[in-house]
């Protein structure tokens, strides 16, 4: 992978931090398109029976493998959350081969058509493909659906899944909503993550800083245009399952309270304080 859009040296860079108790982050540099500081960022989460899930791996280092191994049994799951966070992968996918992969449909053939060219990037099967029309039956495991509750939000882009884990009250999604700049991804690094002319562009548009206007116009007018209803269709599912949870700290996932509806509007998105996972940085 390119270092314009990772880091050489994640080793180095990487920021691991414990959020809530079993609910762990791995925070990197990441630049989007080789220009926008982004930041990427990794959450690990410890089931109650002890086996891990990992939701947009980051790079698998040393240190990770050994914080891996200190918080529980193995890696059981590895989730691809949308068509973007799929980099590292083939990595985790080879080294927990037993792991249940979790992605949306589309994901697989676009890595068979990268690998064409680019054979780091491999076959990697997928257990569990989020499908439009599967969206609402489709089940990932017992031991997986005992803990989360999930939504695919396919009328986005991206083709977004969220993932709620109930016993901590924590939403992990991907895309679906930014709070920039990428503080705690660049904190390592000793460069200013609000800097570039593109980083201060997409800053200015998607951050949760007052009431986020250019954030929901940004969805109003960009992510939701080809199909406003079904988008709207899809957040209301979202925020029907998950409608009355505390958010307990600012922080690189989303941990909700008292949440209200998201609807796509002609005045954007009606939401609350939100924080952001995947790609998305905390503001400190």
């Amino acid at each position: 992978m390119s270092s314009q859009l990772v880091p050489k040296n994640p080793e180095e860079v990487m920021v691991i931090r414990e959020l809530v108790p079993n609910v762990t982050t791995l925070s990197v540099p990441f630049l989007r398109f080789g220009r926008i500081k982004f930041g990427g960022r990794a959450t690990i989460v410890r089931l109650q029976s002890g086996n891990l899930a990992v939701f947009s791996p980051v790079a698998l280092t040393p240190t990770v493998q050994t914080h891996l191994s200190s918080l529980g049994k193995t890696v059981s799951y590895i989730a691809a959350p949308d068509m973007e966070h799929h980099i590292f992968l083939s990595a985790w996918a080879s080294a927990f081969p037993s792991a249940h992969i979790i992605a949306p449909e589309g994901l697989a053939e676009k890595r068979a058509k990268m690998n064409v060219t680019d054979k780091s990037v491999t076959i990697v099967p997928i257990s569990t493909v989020f499908t439009a029309k599967n969206k609402l039956d489709i089940k990932v495991s017992e031991e997986f659906d005992q803990e989360f509750s999930y939504e695919y939000v396919d009328m986005h882009p991206n083709k977004e899944l969220v993932f709620f884990h109930k016993p901590s009250k924590t939403l992990i999604e991907a895309d679906l909503l930014f709070n920039l700049p990428a503080t705690e991804q660049y904190s390592r690094t000793g460069i200013d993550p609000t800097t570039g002319w593109a980083t201060k562009l997409f800053g200015a548009l998607q951050n949760t800083r007052g009431d986020a206007i250019w954030q929901k116009r940004m969805l109003w007018y960009v992510i939701s245009k080809s199909d406003r209803e079904g988008f709207n269709a899809n957040v209301e599912a979202l925020c029907i399952a998950w409608i009355t949870y505390r958010r307990d700290d600012w922080a690189s996932i989303f941990l909700v309270v008292d949440i209200v509806p998201i609807y796509a509007s002609k005045e954007g998105m009606a939401l609350d304080s939100f924080c952001a996972a995947g790609d998305i940085a905390q503001s400190m």
